[in-house]
């Protein structure tokens, strides 16, 4: 018998606890800082620690990143200036860091088809799906004077009509699409 009333005393002790749980919200917070964090907006006015000190100088939220630092990934920084004199620097000076084993034409094939091909063409002849129906006029490869460094800044910055690629290719992928298009000019040129 007084086993039967222990197990009844634990059994109905269990239940108590169990049924007190609400699983919706947790029972308890050790250091509710942890869990619900301070929310700060990127250029709103900075706040003052208890002290009345500045948290962060400049009264702002927003980091400018330490000077030297390069975002992570494919990123290096273009030196040559968006600008007309920049272009011919390009022209005269700039050099594929790729040499003959890494050029890859069947990475920057297919990524010329995706990016390039609709106004370009698919030989590079001025004859794609945009300049056929007279929206844009690319001109052929052959008629330009292009080299790899001018190719290059074309597609990093843009130039006319036609907009920068920089964001949706990473460094690696504009010099294979770059090499792509001067080994489209030389066929043309032949």
């Amino acid at each position: 018998m007084k086993i039967d009333a222990k197990y009844t005393v634990v059994l109905v002790m269990l239940v108590g606890f169990i049924s007190c749980q609400e699983n919706a919200r947790p029972n308890y917070q050790y250091m509710p800082n942890m869990y619900e964090s301070v929310g700060y907006e990127t250029y709103q006015e900075a706040d003052v620690d208890v002290e009345g000190n500045q948290i962060f100088e400049y009264d702002m939220e927003a980091r400018l990143p330490v000077d030297g630092t390069i975002p992570r990934g494919d990123f290096m920084p273009f030196e040559i200036d968006n600008t007309v004199e920049g272009y011919e620097e390009a022209k005269a000076n700039l050099k594929s860091p790729l040499d003959s084993t890494q050029v890859d034409y069947e990475v920057g094939g297919p990524l010329y088809t995706i990016y390039c091909a609709i106004c370009h063409g698919i030989k590079g002849a001025g004859d794609g799906t945009l300049a056929k129906k007279d929206l844009i006029i690319p001109g052929s490869y052959a008629e330009k004077d292009i080299t790899i460094g001018s190719i290059y800044h074309t597609i990093y910055y843009g130039k006319n009509s036609m907009g920068s690629y920089a964001n949706q290719l990473n460094e690696s992928e504009r010099w294979q699409v770059a090499e792509y298009v001067a080994k489209l000019k030389a066929d043309l040129d032949k």
